[in-house]
This record gives C-alpha cells, structure tokens and sequence, in this order.
C-alpha cells in the first residue's frame, strides 16, 4: 500500500516514536535531520537504530529521514540505521537523479545487498538548483519509489520571508515548485507525496490543502503532527461513490473492447477516463 500519511518524529525521542507507532499513520518519517539538533545526532541515530530493531506490533512503516548527502552526516546516519531494515530512506535537499544513485552506492556499502535494496523517498525543491534538474530522477534507480517536496529550505535558500501568504496559499515560486514535483514524479512513473501544512492548528484548511493534493494527483501528504494525520486519512482515501463511478467506467470499456470513446451519463470518456478509473481502483486494492 502506498502510505497517505507521513508523520515526521523526532529521531532523538524515543518516546515520540513509540507513541506514534501506536497512532493512525500509515507511516512515519523517522528524522535525523531538521527536527534534531546538532549535538544529538549520535543519540538520534542510536536511538533510531534501537527502535528499528526492537519488536513491533503491526503499525505504521518506519521510514528514516537522513541528513543531506552534501552536509557530511550521512554516511554517519546510515552505518547506524541502513542494518535495521527501516521501510524506506527519505533524501532531504536531493538535487536530481545521480543523487538517488550516489544513496544506493552508500547503502549498499552500509549494509551490502539488502540495505542497497531499501526504497528512497527524494525531496526535491529543497535548492535552487534541485528546481533545475528535476527531469533526472527517472531511471535514476529501480529503488526510487517517489517524489515529494518542500517549501521551508527553499524558501530560506532564496531569501523569502515566507512560502505562503496570509491565508495560507503558496507563492508563485512555490507552486511552481509544486507542480514541478508532480510532473517530475509522472515522468519518472513514481507516485507524489505532498508537502506538509505547517499550521498544525488549521485543521481546516489542512482538509482544504489536502483534498487539493488529491485532487491534482498526489497520493499521500507528509504531516508534522499528529492531530494532522486523521484529516490526511480521510482526504486521500477514496469514497465509495467515486470508486463505484470508477468501476463502472471500467467495466464500461471491458464491455465495449475496441471502443475509443464511450458516453456515460451525459459525459464523454476516453483512454485517459480509464486510465485514471484503472489507478483509482488499483490504489485502493493495494
């Protein structure tokens, strides 16, 4: 299944991450970057490694947020967590395709096979120059299994003051950077992952923001606290009536083999109908 919910946990508290393990997410981003303060990455990653391998129950899937690979810490994070056999790495401030490989030489020297074999999450707007070379990560690495972005770094990167105006809607530069990540990711055949909202208390527009997300193609949102999570749920899960509409413009076309365009209900359908009905369905088998 791929996750509709990311939460970020500090990496340093242990007692965050097993509280969250017992919440709603369906995964959470274990982070040894921005929510960790310099003098405790070490306690970070041990206390990261240590949660990995002690006994779960059923739960969310941990993933583990790295330090970028241009900042001289993530080698240290890997050796420490690579061996635990997390669910996946996400890559902070990746700056194209030979980034997603330069990870998997890493992991692989980490761990050997298996931890070369671990998914990679690239956030990918997080510089400048990452807005510039978006069009690399296909084929990058058979172990790419999204894309997803974020405003702050960039944000702070150019000299804005903020990302989003006063009613919480992104600026031009990063919408921009948005629907970057989304062509990006199609082109690459991965899926997309929405950013966060940072105003954890607007559950509201949060639900806004996110059924936004679904609406233009992204699969799941990351979150940044758990009283988020619940409303990212309910956004990015199918209802039943739209899955129901999706199965009869399937069943539509299995009914008319050959048939270019067919009417149904006052609306023409095409490839691109079925296309999207076919994806609605598989994701929610999955």
């Amino acid at each position: 299944m791929i996750p509709r919910s990311w939460l970020f946990v500090p990496g340093d508290s242990p007692a965050k991450m097993a509280k969250a393990m017992a919440g709603p997410a369906d995964a959470l981003i274990l982070d040894l970057e921005d929510s960790v303060a310099p003098g405790r990455k070490t306690l970070a990653r041990d206390a990261v490694a240590e949660f990995l391998r002690a006994p779960r129950a059923a739960g969310p899937v941990p993933w583990i947020r790295i330090n970028p690979l241009r900042g001289g810490e993530a080698e240290a994070d890997l050796a420490a967590v690579a061996s635990a056999a997390p669910a996946g790495i996400v890559l902070p401030k990746a700056e194209g395709g030979e980034d997603v490989a330069a990870l998997v030489r890493l992991l692989y020297r980490a761990g050997g096979d298996a931890a070369a074999a671990i998914p990679i999450l690239p956030i990918v707007t997080e510089t400048p120059r990452a807005l510039f070379r978006l069009d690399g990560y296909g084929g990058s690495s058979p172990r790419l299994a999204g894309l997803t972005w974020g405003a702050e770094d960039l944000s702070a990167a150019v000299g804005a003051v903020s990302a989003r105006t006063g009613t919480g809607a992104l600026t031009p530069l990063y919408d921009l950077a948005r629907s970057l990540c989304l062509a990006a990711a199609a082109a690459a055949g991965v899926t997309a992952i929405e950013t966060v909202y940072p105003d954890f208390r607007d559950l509201d527009g949060l639900a806004a923001y996110a059924a936004r997300g679904r609406r233009d193609g992204f699969v799941g949102m990351m979150a940044i606290h758990p009283a988020q999570v619940s409303v990212i749920n309910a956004a990015f899960t199918p209802g039943a009536a739209e899955l129901a509409e999706a199965r009869r413009i399937v069943d539509l076309f299995e009914a008319n083999p050959g048939a270019g365009t067919l009417a149904l209900q006052g609306r023409m359908l095409d490839a691109p109908h079925l296309a999207q009905a076919r994806r609605l369905l598989a994701r929610a088998r999955s």
